[in-house]
C-alpha cells in the first residue's frame, strides 16, 4: 500500500491563518500592550483563539489503495475511528474510508465506515460548539470540522444543520469581535451601532453566548466606571446619566442599583466631607468666604434639602453674623489673676426703628427723627449691669482711681429730704444712700470715663473688643424686638419685669413716689441686686430699669446726621455724654424705650451705672 499526502496538516494551516490575522490584536494580547491609539486602556482583551480567521475548504489527503491492502486499510480505518482520529492526516478514518469507497464504490463496509466516521465527526463538532464558551479555540475546531463535513456529506440533513450552527456561531463571534473593538473605543452603542448592539446581535445568533454576555457585562461596567469618574469630579448629574445608560444594558440585573447605592453612599460621604471642611474653616479661621466655597460645591452635588448642606448654610449664616458664637450663647472670659469677666450674652443681629414718633406721650425732639438702624453682626452684652464686685476687681488690679474717689464726693439719695444731694466720702463703693454697697449691687457713682476705663481694661485682659455700647445698640437691646412706648407695651409694667418707680414702692422712711407707675410695687427702693428681675427677650436683666447707664455717644440734640450703622456718635473732646434707660428713681416718661439724657461725662450719682458690650 502506498499513500500520498496531497494536503498539509489542516490544523497547522488553520493555526497559521489565525496567527496571521488581526496581528495587532494578537500582539497586544501576547505582550500585555492593551492601550488604544489614544493611550486609553482597553476595556476587554481578545485572545488569539478568539479571532475569527478564514477557514479554507477541506481537501482530503490522497491515499492510494491496492487490492491486497483493502482489508488491512479497513482495520486501520476502524482503529482510527475508534480512537476518534477522523481527519487530521492520511492515516485517519475519513481519508481512509474515502479512499476505500473511491477504490470500490459498492463496498458496503467502506460506506458504513464512512457514515460512522461522519457521525463521529458531527459529534466532535457538537462538542466543539458546546465548548465555545469555555475554550476560546473551540470555534476554530468547529469550523474546521464543518469544512470536513461539507466535503464528506454536504447533502445530509445532520450536516446541513451543523453547518448552520457553525455559521451562526461564527457570525456571533464576529459580532462579539466588533462589540469588543467598539467597547475599547468607548462606542457603547445603546441607540445605534456600537458595543451593546453588537453583543445583542451575537446573542440573537447564539442565545446564551458567554462571550456576548461578558461583553454586555463589560459595557455595563464601563458605563458604571464613567459614572464613578463623573462622581469623582463632583458631577453627579452626569454620573446619574451614565448610570441610567448602564441600566439599559442588562435590564433586570441589580448591578446598576448596587452602583447607585455605592454612589449614593459616596455622594453622602462627599457632602459630609465638604460640610466638615466648611465648618472647620469657620471654627479655625472664621473664614466665611472659604466656607461659602465649600457650600457652593456641596449644593452642586447634594440632593435638594440635604441636611448637611442645610447645616453648613446655617453655620455660615451664624458665622456671618456671630463669628464663633450663637445667638443666646452666654460666656465669660478669663482676666488673668483678676478672675473672670462679666457674664456676656450674644444678642441677635437685626434692625429696629430708633427714637419716638411725635405723637408718643412724653417724647421730645431729641428723640427724633425716627430712623431705621440695622446691625449686620450680633453683639455680646453683659447680662447684668456691672456690679460693685466686678468694678472692685478692676480697681484692685489696676490701681485706677475713679472720679468720685479723686474728688471725694458724689450725689446720693437723702431720705430726710427725699432728694438727691451731694455727700462727701461717697464713691463707687457706696450704695444709693452713701452706705457701703454689696458686691451684687450695680456699681453707681461712676463717671462715663470710669465706665470706659473698665471696658478698656477688659479689652486689654482678654484681647477682645470690650467697650461701652453705642446709644443705638442700647436702645436695640432695651427694646429687644418691641416697638411700643415701653419695652413691655403700654401702661404699668407686669409684675417682676424690673425695678421701676411704682405707686406701691416705699422708702425706708415711708416716702412714696409722686410720679410713678400706678399700682406697681417692685419691692425695691434704690437699686436692687443685679438679676433680681426677669430677663428681657434678649436674655438681659435690668436694661429698662434698676439704674440708668452710660453709653459711648456724645450728646447731640437730635438724630439728624447720626451714623446710619448704629455706631457711637462720638466727637473727640466732647464733655456731654448720653445716659440711657430708666432707673429706680425715674419717672414713667423717663422709662420709655426712646428716652435719652445728656449729662456731663464727669457726673457721678446714685442713679447711673453702666454695662459693657463685646464685639464678636
Amino acid at each position: 500500500m502506498t499513500r500520498t499526502l496531497r494536503h498539509c496538516g489542516l490544523a497547522a494551516l488553520l493555526a497559521l491563518l489565525a496567527a496571521c490575522s488581526d496581528r495587532t490584536g494578537d500582539r497586544a494580547a501576547a505582550t500585555g500592550d492593551v492601550g488604544d491609539a489614544d493611550g486609553r486602556p482597553q476595556i476587554v482583551r481578545v485572545e488569539p483563539g478568539q479571532q475569527v480567521a478564514p477557514v479554507p475548504d477541506w481537501e482530503p489527503p490522497r491515499v492510494e489503495v491496492a487490492d491486497d491492502d483493502v482489508e488491512s486499510m479497513k482495520e486501520q480505518a476502524a482503529t482510527a475511528l475508534a480512537a476518534g482520529e477522523l481527519f487530521g492526516d492520511a492515516d485517519d478514518a475519513i481519508p481512509l474510508y474515502l479512499a476505500l469507497r473511491e477504490h470500490a464504490p459498492d463496498d458496503a463496509d467502506a460506506e458504513a465506515g464512512l457514515a460512522a466516521a461522519t457521525g463521529a465527526l458531527l459529534e466532535q463538532g457538537g462538542a466543539a460548539l458546546a465548548a465555545i464558551d469555555s475554550e476560546p479555540a473551540a470555534l476554530v475546531r468547529a469550523r474546521e470540522i464543518a469544512a470536513v463535513a461539507r466535503d464528506v456529506a454536504p447533502s445530509e440533513q445532520a450536516v446541513t444543520d451543523y453547518l448552520a450552527q457553525v455559521d451562526r456561531a461564527a457570525h456571533a463571534a464576529q459580532a462579539n469581535r466588533r462589540g469588543e473593538a467598539a467597547l475599547n473605543r468607548r462606542e457603547f452603542g445603546l441607540d445605534g451601532a456600537g458595543a451593546v448592539t453588537s453583543f445583542r446581535e451575537a446573542l440573537e445568533l447564539r442565545p446564551g453566548d458567554a462571550r456576548a454576555m461578558q461583553g454586555l457585562a463589560a459595557a455595563e461596567s464601563a458605563l458604571i466606571r464613567q459614572a464613578e469618574l463623573a462622581a469623582k469630579a463632583d458631577d453627579y448629574e452626569a454620573a446619574d446619566d451614565w448610570l441610567d445608560r448602564a441600566a439599559r444594558v442588562r435590564p433586570g440585573m441589580d448591578t446598576v442599583e448596587q452602583a447607585r447605592l455605592r454612589m449614593a453612599r459616596t455622594r453622602g460621604a462627599r457632602v459630609r466631607e465638604l460640610r466638615d471642611l466648611g465648618i472647620a474653616v469657620l471654627a479655625r479661621e472664621a473664614d466665611v468666604d472659604a466656607a461659602r466655597e465649600y457650600l457652593a460645591r456641596m449644593l452642586r452635588i447634594a440632593p435638594p434639602g440635604d441636611s448637611a448642606a442645610v447645616e453648613l448654610r446655617e453655620r455660615i449664616e451664624l458665622a456671618s453674623h456671630y463669628g464663633l458664637f450663637r445667638p443666646g450663647q452666654a460666656f465669660t472670659e478669663a482676666l488673668g489673676r483678676a478672675g473672670r469677666g462679666p457674664e456676656m450674652v450674644v444678642i441677635p443681629h437685626g434692625a429696629f426703628r430708633m427714637g419716638a414718633e411725635a405723637d408718643e406721650a412724653g417724647s421730645t425732639d431729641a428723640e427724633r427723627p425716627v430712623r431705621t438702624v440695622r446691625f449686620e453682626r450680633g453683639l455680646a452684652v453683659s447680662r447684668n449691669e456691672i456690679t460693685v464686685g466686678e468694678f472692685r476687681r478692676f480697681v484692685a488690679a489696676t490701681g485706677y482711681e475713679p472720679r468720685a474717689t479723686r474728688r471725694g464726693y458724689s450725689t446720693v439719695y437723702d431720705e430726710r429730704s427725699g432728694n438727691l444731694v451731694r455727700r462727701s466720702g461717697v464713691d463707687w463703693r457706696s450704695d444709693y444712700a452713701g452706705k457701703p454697697a454689696g458686691d451684687d449691687l450695680p456699681v453707681v457713682h461712676v463717671s462715663a470715663h470710669d465706665a470706659a476705663a473698665y471696658a478698656a481694661w477688659l479689652a486689654e485682659q482678654t484681647g477682645h473688643g470690650y467697650r461701652l455700647p453705642s446709644e443705638a445698640e442700647f436702645e436695640y437691646m432695651l427694646r429687644a424686638g418691641s416697638t411700643t412706648r415701653f419695652p413691655w407695651g403700654d401702661g404699668t409694667p407686669p409684675p417682676g419685669t424690673g425695678n421701676f418707680t411704682g405707686s406701691g414702692d416705699s422708702s425706708p422712711g415711708g416716702r412714696n413716689w409722686r410720679n410713678a407707675f400706678d399700682g406697681l410695687d417692685d419691692g425695691a427702693w434704690g437699686p436692687a441686686p443685679v438679676g433680681s428681675y426677669a430677663t428681657n427677650a434678649f436674655g438681659l436683666h435690668d436694661v429698662a430699669g434698676n439704674v440708668s447707664e452710660w453709653v459711648a455717644d456724645c450728646w447731640h440734640d437730635s438724630y439728624r446726621r447720626a451714623p446710619a450703622d448704629g455706631k457711637a456718635w462720638f466727637n473727640p473732646g466732647c464733655r456731654t455724654r448720653v445716659v440711657r434707660g430708666g432707673a429706680w428713681a425715674s419717672s414713667p416718661a423717663q422709662t420709655r424705650s426712646a428716652w435719652r439724657l445728656g449729662s456731663d461725662a464727669n457726673t457721678t450719682n446714685a442713679r447711673v451705672g453702666f454695662r459693657v458690650v463685646r464685639e464678636i
